[in-house]
């Protein structure tokens, strides 16, 4: 598929699958053209790295991961080093960090919406 289906499909700017390609964070095969010719697979891809930045991983972590993860058309290419484990183990800490602190604020909030409505 061409970038502008990828972009539409996922919902990521061409812009951004550029940028993934040059992070080699997603690859593309090229016509004749010479445009840019993603295989079906891609879309699970560029979903799975959208996920992963939500999460506050960076691009280069993002290279280092992606190979060790199971794609839909398979395994992973790689182990995992137990370096890149304990990395993963502490983004995954962060995370936990940021959603107590995110549920804590919720229930501030929750209070002042309750008194201020009367409730």
């Amino acid at each position: 598929m061409r970038i502008g289906e990828l972009s539409r499909r996922t919902g990521v700017s061409e812009r951004s699958l550029r940028y993934y390609e040059q992070q080699r964070l997603l690859a593309a095969d090229r016509t004749a053209g010479g445009q840019r010719d993603y295989p079906e697979r891609a879309v699970d891809r560029v979903v799975l790295i959208q996920h992963l930045f939500a999460a506050g991983l960076h691009s280069r972590k993002i290279a280092q991961l992606l190979p060790c993860m199971r794609d839909t058309d398979g395994g992973p290419a790689v182990t995992a080093t137990p370096r890149l484990v304990a990395d993963l183990a502490a983004e995954r800490d962060r995370i936990d960090r940021l959603m107590t602190e995110l549920a804590t604020s919720r229930q501030i909030l929750d209070e002042v919406i309750a008194t201020a409505s009367g409730g």
